[in-house]
């Protein structure tokens, strides 16, 4: 009996992880459902579907992972999503995110002014509602500033809110941001909100604040089913204690939506350009053009030195500027 004999095509190999012929081609999901991301916790998302997140009627509430084919894409509160999988929003389902629309806006922070690492906060906003107390405590003309400076970066409408006004006179604070054109509101603890309601409804409203500014106190006023923690003030420190932890957006009675975030004690700035710091300073921008090249605004020779001291523009104002790009570059802030 003749012996077999073999060869290499005898042998059986067995496949290892990533033998599998990959294809750059995904599926397209042409029937996933859309939605809108109200809520993030853990890498679970609360999607709300049925509905456009401009539209009213009814919805469903449902709980998703995120997608592998997504890799590192981030979803955050405001995010217009596409769900696969089980979307019936029952108990214990859990549906698929497998794409993320383009956003229209993104509100961004950093961690420190000197990181350039942005942090996404809340996507598809259409205005920044900028949280800030008269008085217990005391407003922080800065913390503004850089807010007013997000805002802008992100094509997002300010709008400042002063909250406890029959504790402390509002004007003086007003008329720092009057010649900018931010719009204002001012709130009474207790008092009506039917202002406030009225530049609420029907957009997309961000608020943020530092800890014990009243955020909590207005959300739970404007949503009654929202149930957010309320603080109070240290009367030592003159802060509040963080009582929101995460964002999520809330539905507004008459239409719209709000979205609380955890209160603030700092903004950091350090994905903007310097060149847009000054996009929220526009009672400078026309001194500005009169700068040296490659004018930083903070050294001698500047332009903005002069303009002020003719009576053209608020000291306090350039101060801010200055500190704001100052922080920036990676000087120490102590708003």
């Amino acid at each position: 009996m003749r012996r077999r004999e073999y060869d290499e095509d005898d042998v059986r190999v067995r496949p290892g992880k990533g033998s599998r012929p990959r294809t750059r081609l995904r599926p397209a999901h042409e029937a996933a459902v859309p939605g809108f991301v109200v809520a993030v916790d853990r890498g679970r998302y609360t999607v709300l579907t049925g509905r456009g997140i401009h539209e009213t009627g009814p919805s469903t509430v449902i709980t998703a992972m995120k997608a592998r084919e997504l890799g590192r894409k981030g979803i955050v509160v405001g995010d217009e999503v596409a769900l696969v999988g089980d979307t019936s929003g029952k108990p214990d389902s859990l549906a698929r995110i497998v794409r993320r629309e383009e956003r229209r806006s993104m509100l961004r922070r950093s961690a420190e002014d000197y990181d350039e690492v942005e942090r996404p906060v809340v996507a598809n906003a259409d205005q920044l509602v900028i949280v800030t107390a008269l008085a217990d405590p005391p407003p922080r003309p800065r913390m503004i500033d850089r807010l007013l400076v997000a805002a802008f970066d992100a094509d997002i409408d300010p709008l400042l809110c002063l909250t406890k006004a029959d504790l402390a006179d509002p004007d003086e604070l007003i008329s720092l941001y009057e010649p900018l054109g931010v719009r204002h509101i001012t709130v009474r603890r207790g008092g009506d909100l039917s202002e406030l309601r009225d530049q609420l409804t029907g957009r997309v409203s961000v608020l943020v604040g530092h800890s014990g500014v009243g955020k909590s106190t207005l959300v739970n006023a404007l949503v009654p089913t929202a149930g957010r923690a309320v603080s109070h003030v240290n009367a030592v420190t003159g802060r509040g204690r963080h009582t929101s932890t995460s964002a999520v957006a809330l539905e507004l009675p008459d239409g719209g939506w709000i979205i609380d975030t955890p209160g603030v004690r700092s903004f950091g700035l350090g994905h903007v350009e310097i060149d847009n710091v000054l996009v929220a300073f526009p009672d400078f921008n026309e001194a500005a053009v009169d700068c040296p090249k490659g004018c930083n605004h903070l050294g001698d020779g500047c332009a903005l030195d002069r303009f002020v001291a003719e009576g053209h523009g608020d000291p306090a104002r350039l101060v801010s500027l200055r500190r704001l790009l100052s922080s920036r570059e990676g000087s120490p802030d102590d708003d």
